[in-house]
């Protein structure tokens, strides 16, 4: 059997590994409930949300977590309302812990548009939103998409949209509102609000079960449970525990009541909308106005906790991988001049200092722009991530000697390991800095949350004292020649040290791998991992041709395709965001399959593996297509995925009817035809696009 050289099927492999990058746990689209637009004329669109198992998105009041949102950049003269909220449901975890309000499965979330009266028709228009979520299991993620929607300009009324208009329209129907068969009425205690739902005489309704209100500015704990009693005469009385951290001089009641019969006789209305004033109010003393948050002993307390949180940092798993480079260094420099140490630590200590600077003014910058952020915010963004997980990557590679770069190649870290190198030693401080803030140490949170609520002077001052922490053992062994000294001298041990020191960054880039996996969809990891392993090849390459003792020509021969496997890591592994028309998927069973035809759809199913490389290469060059994606959007086509990567008895049985044994199997239910049209192994857009067509 011939062996394929490893370069070129690493290279195949790659090509197979998708760039692109998505949400697997959450889908998001944009849908319009008419099939064209009207000048001047509102019409309903959506947020469309398909959630995965078990995975929620948050309502307008999350209890924890973020509400959903969405901006829109819509043409000049047109106006978008705010998302009409569809009545929620109460969010669990796996362990049926309470966590917030919000949906999950299949949801809309409505919006009005407003088009100008002076759209031509005959024209089309694009209509384009972000929207961003929080998406949560047992661990949360989050989420965004970039989302388009186009439209025909037509002079006449609009017909409705063959795929979404009844649904949508069903959906706007059922939007909580007050209903006047119902008379409400509310009173407060100091711990407690009691909520009365009395029908109206004359009124029939259908017994409206489960009951639950859902608060929408606070005031009523969304976590407590609510007791719920019937007065035998068609009316409930709720008792709602009062939110610790709620308003505490609320004087009205706003939100949604829900009922799994509904509110109206017929079923119809699963959300009452209740907004009312208290009927009695206790006498509450007003609070005064609260501090900022501080630490005990006020801004002198916090500081002492920034300085307390910056020291610890330095064991942290995130910065020790750079301690230990420091250290290195350090001792390396123990027989030097005392001025040159000094000078090296204090060098270390101003790139820590400006990358904290740095950090505290994008915070400032986007906090003061309304965004809501973090400390460690930064590996909310895979981009982020894979960029920080092959930085790290090469640095372990460094230090486990696979290369050995001089100090014309800082940027890739060696300078960092300078036993004179001014610039390595800011540049270790620089990284040091990136590389704590996914650690909140003990004693640092609170201070990192006064900083982030403080005026903008005294956030930076917090920020300094941290930095100062984090750099004060470098300062002490600088500053000090008899705390220098005491380091063992350098000798033999000092490549076992290094190397040695290699596996905590191999854990760290494990970590930030794992971080990855629940940012990107499978495909999109596949190809973060080779990005991965093309960089590990092209440091590997530099460090094979650029030997002690090479000839310029093989140093020049190592660099240049050192380089160009670097872009080529780059440009396989690096996360983009995934476009607005790719193909969402749902889950396989034959009973999903008799449903949508039952509907008249056309139904595509791919039953697949993730150790099948055929089928790898199937979804790399085939649902990538743009043809195949128009025309699946064009005809509203289902698309339906069996994974066979464990072992899966009824995708077995089902193969087994074909007789197949293997993916990739492929098969198009087309309406009106009893059996499907059965697709080759090897795909290719032609052969879908002519199959469908």
């Amino acid at each position: 059997m011939k062996r394929t050289p490893a370069l070129v099927l690493l290279a195949a492999l790659a090509l197979l590994a998708s760039p692109r990058t998505g949400r697997a746990q959450v889908t998001a689209s944009l849908v319009s409930a008419d099939a064209s637009v009207q000048p001047g004329t509102p019409f309903p669109v959506a947020l469309h949300l398909v959630h995965a198992e078990h995975w929620h998105t948050y309502w307008v009041n999350p209890g924890t977590g973020l509400p959903t949102t969405i901006k829109w950049s819509l043409p000049p003269g047109w106006t978008a309302s705010d998302i009409a909220w569809p009545a929620p449901i109460v969010l669990s975890d796996t362990r049926g812990n309470v966590i917030g309000n919000g949906y999950d499965g299949d949801v809309l979330l409505p919006v009005t548009l407003t088009p100008p009266k002076d759209l031509k028709p005959g024209t089309r228009v694009d209509l384009a939103a972000s929207a961003d979520w929080l998406m949560c299991k047992d661990e949360c993620v989050p989420g965004s998409a970039k989302l388009s929607l186009s439209l025909p300009v037509a002079a006449e009324a609009p017909g409705a949209d063959p795929t979404y208009g009844t649904r949508l329209r069903s959906v706007i129907a059922e939007l909580p509102v007050a209903d006047p068969s119902w008379q409400i009425s509310a009173t407060r205690g100091a711990k407690e609000a009691v909520l009365r739902l009395t029908p109206r005489e004359g009124s029939s309704h259908p017994g409206p079960e489960a009951l639950h209100f859902f608060s929408e500015d606070g005031t009523i704990a969304s976590d407590q449970p609510q007791k719920v009693e019937s007065d035998g005469k068609g009316g409930f009385t709720l008792t709602l525990p009062i939110a610790s951290d709620g308003p505490n001089d609320a004087q009205r009641l706003k939100g949604v009541a829900t009922s799994q019969k509904g509110w109206r006789a017929d079923g119809s209305l699963p959300g009452l909308k209740v907004s009312l004033t208290f009927d009695d109010l206790p006498v509450v003393v007003a609070p005064a106005p609260a501090a900022p948050p501080a630490a005990a002993g006020g801004f002198i307390g916090t500081l002492a906790l920034a300085f307390v949180g910056g020291l610890i940092l330095n064991l942290m798993p995130c910065v020790f991988p750079v301690l230990g480079i420091k250290i290195l260094g350090f001792v390396n420099q123990a027989g030097s001049d005392r001025k040159k140490v000094t000078l090296h630590g204090l060098v270390f200590t101003s790139g820590v200092l400006l990358s904290f600077w740095v950090l505290a003014g994008i915070l400032a910058v986007l906090r003061a722009g309304g965004s809501q952020l973090g400390w460690g915010f930064q590996l909310q963004s895979p981009t982020f991530v894979f960029g920080l997980a092959a930085a790290m990557l090469a640095f372990a590679l460094n230090m486990s000697g696979v290369f050995e770069f001089g100090l014309t190649a800082t940027g890739i870290g060696s300078g960092l390991q300078s036993k004179s190198g001014l610039l390595g030693s800011f540049l270790t401080g620089a990284l040091a800095t990136v590389a704590a803030t996914p650690c909140a140490a003990p004693f640092l949170a609170p201070a990192l949350g006064a900083a982030l609520a403080l005026s903008t002077l005294e956030s930076f001052t917090i920020f300094t004292v941290i930095a100062i922490g984090l750099s004060t053992p470098y300062l002490l062994l600088s500053a000090f020649p008899a705390a220098v000294k005491v380091l063992p001298r350098p000798g033999a041990w000092m490549e076992t040290f290094k190397q040695a020191m290699a596996f905590p960054l191999y854990a760290t880039v494990a970590y930030l791998v794992w971080v990855m996996a629940g940012q990107l969809p499978e495909n999109g990891l596949l190809a973060a991992l080779f990005g991965l392993v093309l960089v590990a090849l092209a440091v590997w390459t530099y460090g094979r041709w650029n030997a002690p003792g090479a000839s310029p020509g093989r140093a020049r021969f190592g660099t240049v395709a050192c380089v160009v496997l670097l872009a080529l890591g780059a440009w396989t592994g690096w996360p983009v965001a995934a476009a607005p028309g790719d193909i969402v998927w749902e889950k396989w069973s034959p009973e999903s399959v008799e449903k949508l035809r039952s509907e008249n759809r056309i139904v595509y199913v791919d039953f697949t593996a993730r150790w099948c490389a055929t089928c790898q290469a199937n979804k790399r060059l085939v649902f990538h297509s743009a043809d195949v994606l128009h025309l699946f959007a064009e005809r509203h086509i289902a698309t339906l995925r069996g994974d066979w990567t464990n072992k899966d008895p009824q995708i077995t049985a089902e193969l087994a009817k074909y007789h197949r044994a293997a993916v990739p199997f492929n098969l198009i239910w087309l309406p009106g035809r009893p059996d499907p049209v059965i697709l080759p192994e090897i795909l290719s857009p032609s052969v879908v696009t002519n199959a469908l067509k």
